[in-house]
């Protein structure tokens, strides 16, 4: 019982940054109808960022935490404006691999001016466990699943009360109709991409806190697509939910089937998953069934 609520419990802590992850492509695809490939990078980009201004600058966590939330949203502004404004009305699939370029290109980058090497944040949250139903918890990743918890609601409420979130839920039901309602199809585009980097920053400093921060954090990315085929591409709720479920699951999987095999089962897990949801759902749990009239 003990390993699987320590199995249940980090697979939760996994959960929620995948679920930060998940929402991040779900924005940009609703927005856009983008599935953009380049979000483990944006989430690689914010764990470097924030440790920078933590080691070169001196600065405490939580101004740099504050720090790294302004850079990212201008950073996606930024990546909306080069990149993506100029392929508005161009194929999707043509965006599609832009996203892909994208990706290679921030990682190189980051390469560039960090290396490859594992570098670990100073020591932010304390050492000492917390007991939980008798299994001794670390405080970074009860932190981690509060703020994400924290960040999810926020966004929950910014797409439902404000008037940029309600603007793009309207975007994403319907562009033409938006856009005769006077609202700004660019602006929100270029929203979708600041809030997405936003969200994944949050993974990225987290994840480095727990695990320290490499190139290998943009494996995120791709890891976290079976969460978003899960709850379904266009669905906040989905992309919540599904990003927790693969989690989990992948935790437990990694747990108690690897060690009978040697290993590789968590790895290939959440993709055998997919799989099967699409055989079974192609358009999630939550997504969205498009009806095509001929």
């Amino acid at each position: 019982m003990e390993l699987f609520l320590n199995l249940f419990i980090t697979g939760l802590v996994i959960g929620s940054i995948y679920a930060l992850l998940a929402l991040g492509f779900t924005l940009i695809y609703k927005a856009t109808g983008v599935v953009n490939f380049a979000q483990g990078e944006l989430l690689l980009i914010g764990g470097y960022i924030c440790l920078y201004f933590i080691t070169s600058f001196k600065v405490p966590f939580i101004p740099s935490f504050i720090l790294t939330f302004l850079f990212m949203f201008a950073f996606g502004f930024l990546i909306e404006r080069i990149f993506l404004r100029r392929m508005i009305g161009e194929p999707i699939i043509s965006i599609i691999m832009l996203t892909i370029g994208l990706s290679s290109l921030l990682k190189s980058i980051v390469q560039i001016f960090w290396g490859t090497d594992t570098r670990v944040f100073p020591q932010v949250f304390s050492s000492e466990p917390v007991n939980i139903l008798g299994v001794k918890i670390s405080q970074v990743y009860i932190y981690s699943v509060l703020f994400v918890a924290i960040s999810l609601a926020l966004f929950s409420l910014f797409f439902k009360k404000s008037k940029y979130g309600v603007a793009m839920r309207a975007v994403a039901s319907d562009q033409q109709a938006a856009l005769s309602m006077g609202i700004e199809i660019k602006k929100v585009f270029a929203l979708a991409w600041a809030i997405a980097a936003v969200v994944s920053a949050i993974g990225g400093v987290f994840v480095g806190n727990i695990n320290g921060v490499n190139t290998n954090l943009s494996q995120f990315g791709l890891k976290v697509f079976p969460a978003v085929i899960l709850g379904g591409l266009d669905s906040i709720t989905g992309a919540i939910i599904g990003g927790i479920v693969i989690g989990v699951l992948e935790n437990l999987i990694g747990g108690y089937v690897d060690p009978l095999i040697g290993g590789g089962a968590k790895e290939v897990f959440p993709f055998i998953f997919m799989i099967i949801i699409l055989m079974i759902k192609p358009y999630g749990l939550f997504g969205t069934v498009e009806v095509e009239k001929v």
